[in-house]
């Protein structure tokens, strides 16, 4: 029997599900608060032609569960959002759907506080902004941090480093094999910081328009198909497209040793695919880990942007993926487990002090 709404976030922890809709501009969205013990939620606004609105349902609550460990991890003073959209981008997106959606999230008063996502841009942002203060990621022009991609990108990159070095006792990734599954905003970038090092790169993506631009970007690269990856001999996965691409079948065929990717909710099952990697010795770097420097960009723009202490906070997930993988080691757990109760023990610190326990 399917759960209700209700049973789902009580499974979850969340604190609030909002649904909205507006028949004027075809406005559809779900906005789920997960927990709100650091501060407010923030996470991005995801617009996706979703086949259900149960499917769009569970990618909000899985989604904004991710970002209160993503923050909580990342020392922020910040709980975990997402708003997903339901329609297609090419036909919804212009200023008054967009303004809409804006009133929606200032009725939240702050609870929630948007950004880009899946679809939407820095532009976007700056037509929601018309209507509430509470939206980050607005473009530079406007004092905002613009594009959040090249952030998330090096953080990505660093939690790559920090597992070569796990992996291999340096964290050069000069000629390693690297395949980097998906091409766009955040994929692009990540394959520049690894081109540039010397690593040999394979891409991967269901646009062809995407490879297409990776390609006449940095020629070298090997395009392969989707369908193959897994057969490849390599020495780094690097999801960064859609979620739960780590999953039985692909753990079994993978002969990588290190995954290191974007892609929010890389496992398709945590509790049955963390030990998995265990067991069979690939390092695992948590995605709510590595793929924080998008979010940790936007954040600092809510107190007045500043790039320096913007990339030196995103580059801090190198140590801090060092950190889980040793207590992962001594505590005889997978990475993800690691991470996730590094991240609940600042929360419940936290809200300790707050109570005055």
């Amino acid at each position: 029997m399917q759960q209700t709404v209700l049973e789902q976030m009580q499974s979850m922890g969340h604190e609030q599900v909002v649904y909205c809709q507006d028949p004027h501009t075809g406005l559809n969205a779900i906005i789920a608060i997960h927990n709100t013990t650091l501060g407010p939620s923030l996470g991005g606004t995801r617009l996706w032609n979703y086949n259900t609105h149960e499917e769009a349902l569970t990618d909000a609550l899985r989604l904004s569960r991710g970002m209160t460990y993503k923050s909580a991890i990342s020392g922020l003073n910040l709980g975990g959002g997402k708003a997903v959209l339901i329609g297609d981008a090419s036909k919804l997106k212009c200023e008054a759907y967009w303004r809409r959606y804006g009133k929606f999230v200032n009725s939240l008063n702050g609870k929630y506080i948007t950004a880009e996502d899946v679809n939407t841009s820095s532009i976007d942002m700056e037509y929601i902004g018309m209507e509430t203060k509470f939206v980050t990621g607005k473009p530079e022009y406007m004092g905002g941090s613009g594009d959040p991609s090249p952030l998330t990108a090096y953080g990505v990159y660093m939690g790559m480093k920090a597992a070569a070095k796990k992996a291999w006792g340096s964290d050069s990734l000069s000629g390693k094999k690297i395949l980097v599954q998906g091409a766009g905003n955040v994929g692009q970038y990540l394959m520049g910081h690894l081109v540039e090092e010397g690593a040999k790169l394979y891409i991967c993506d269901i646009n062809e328009a995407k490879l297409k631009q990776a390609k006449q970007k940095y020629p070298k690269v090997e395009v392969v198909d989707n369908k193959n990856i897994f057969d490849l001999d390599i020495d780094i996965y690097a999801p960064c497209a859609l979620g739960a691409t780590v999953n039985t079948e692909s753990i079994n065929k993978m002969k990588c040793p290190v995954i290191a990717g974007a892609a929010n909710n890389q496992l398709a099952d945590e509790n049955i695919h963390g030990p998995m990697l265990v067991e069979k010795g690939i390092i695992y770097v948590p995605d709510f880990l590595i793929n924080a420097g998008g979010i940790i960009n936007i954040s600092i723009e809510i107190d007045g942007y500043n790039y320096d202490r913007a990339i030196n906070t995103v580059g801090k997930i190198y140590n801090r993926a060092l950190d889980i993988f040793d207590i992962a080691e001594k505590e005889n757990i997978h990475t993800q487990l690691a991470a996730m109760r590094m991240a609940e023990k600042r929360i419940k610190d936290i809200a300790n002090i707050r109570v005055g326990i």
